[in-house]
């Protein structure tokens, strides 16, 4: 735990020297998750359980809001699940496109780049605890996208004028498959609902 919290630090607070020391570290995809990822990705679907269905949400005219406990359960897997396959499909996609871009195809190095540069928005979403906070993990998210945009063509081995457009391009691609996804579990937990009902 004492590594974990120190990569975090690290990561984030210095990140280009960081970046440069994890691109030494032999690792697997297996140890990224379950040494990293998994263990950070919890973070942000238990703070907002705790915070939509045990603290809630102050509504104008209709008082506290809570969600309901088994809504709030199904809501936090699903959001794990979500958010461990959204850094495979952008690590992936990432692999996939990186001869375009003049860049090594290497897909441990890109779950490495990838993982890695999730750290604040899994470490930020503790806010979600208190529902009125939950737009400061957009913070989080923003500056995730910038340790992207550094750890990425370090990992890949990007060259320089290339680095911004590949990137963007990492970047838009997982917008469009993560707003699929949510679409997906949106349907999927509207249609839990709705058989409770």
């Amino acid at each position: 735990m004492e590594r974990l919290v120190e990569r975090v630090k690290a990561i984030i607070f210095n990140p280009k020297q960081t970046w440069e020391t994890i691109k030494g570290e032999k690792t697997t995809v297996k140890d990224l998750y379950t040494s990293y990822g998994a263990i950070l990705a919890i973070i942000p679907p238990v703070a907002s359980f705790i915070g939509l269905s045990l603290v809630g949400l102050n509504m104008p005219v209709l008082g506290r809001w809570r969600q309901p406990i088994m809504n709030g359960i199904s809501h936090a897997i699903l959001f794990y699940i979500l958010s461990l396959a959204g850094t495979f499909v952008t690590a992936y996609v990432a692999d996939a496109i990186a001869p375009s871009f003049g860049s090594k195809k290497n897909f441990t190095g890109a779950v490495k780049a990838v993982v890695y540069s999730y750290t604040p928005t899994w470490v930020i979403g503790v806010f979600n605890i208190i529902p009125a906070f939950s737009g400061i993990v957009w913070i989080g998210s923003l500056y995730s996208l910038y340790l992207l945009y550094l750890g990425l063509p370090a990992m890949m081995e990007t060259s320089p004028e290339k680095k911004s457009a590949y990137v963007a391009i990492v970047v838009v691609s997982t917008l469009l498959v993560m707003f699929a996804i949510s679409l997906i579990a949106g349907l999927f937990l509207a249609s839990m609902q709705a058989v409770r009902h």
